[in-house]
C-alpha cells in the first residue's frame, strides 16, 4: 500500500513538472505509447493484489536482502528526481534548447529510472511473495522499453 501512495505522490509530481514544462515551451513525444506504462503499471499492483490474496503467507517471512535491495531502488528513485527536479517525469517531454542533465545518476547511466523499475517489478511481487507477477512484469517493462528509449533518445537528440 505504501509504495502506491508512493506512485500516487510521484503522478502529482509528474504533473505539476509536466505543466511547467509545457508552459515554458516542452514538448510531449510518444505519447501514443504512454498509456501502455499506466496499463503495464495499474496490472502490475492489481497483479500482486491478487496473486497474494489466493495465498496463506505471513508477514514475518520477510526475505532481508529483498528489503534492503527495495530500499536502495527507492535512494535511486529519489536520487534520479531530486536530480532531474522540475524537468523529472514519467512522459516524455523535451524542452528545445535546454542541455540533457548529466550529473547526479545521469553521469553514470543514461537511463538510470528504467533500470530501477525493472528491479522494483521484480522485488517488490518477491517480498510479498507473488512470484508469477516477479516473472512476468519485469518482461512486459523490457517490451515497452524497447519501444520507448529509442523514441525518447531520438526526441532528446533532435531537441537539444
Amino acid at each position: 500500500m505504501a509504495v502506491i501512495l508512493q506512485r500516487v505522490v510521484e503522478l502529482f509530481i509528474a504533473k505539476r513538472n509536466e505543466k511547467w514544462m509545457k508552459h515554458i515551451g516542452g514538448i510531449e513525444k510518444g505519447e501514443k505509447h504512454y498509456k501502455w506504462f499506466i496499463l503495464l503499471h495499474c496490472s502490475f499492483f492489481i497483479s500482486i493484489m491478487v496473486e497474494t490474496a489466493f495465498k496463506d503467507r505471513l508477514f514475518n517471512d520477510m526475505n532481508y536482502v529483498l528489503l534492503v535491495i527495495f530500499l536502495t531502488t527507492q535512494a535511486g528513485r529519489i536520487w534520479c528526481i531530486h536530480t532531474l527536479g522540475r524537468f523529472w517525469n514519467t512522459k516524455v517531454i523535451v524542452l528545445p534548447r535546454v542541455a540533457l542533465i548529466k550529473k547526479g545518476p545521469y553521469k553514470y547511466i543514461k537511463h538510470p529510472n528504467y533500470i530501477i523499475v525493472a528491479i522494483e517489478l521484480f522485488v517488490i511481487p518477491l517480498l510479498v511473495g507473488a512470484q508469477l507477477t516477479a516473472f512476468i512484469f519485469p518482461i512486459f517493462h523490457l517490451l515497452l522499453l524497447r519501444i520507448r528509449i529509442p523514441r525518447e533518445e531520438k526526441a532528446l537528440t533532435r531537441v537539444t
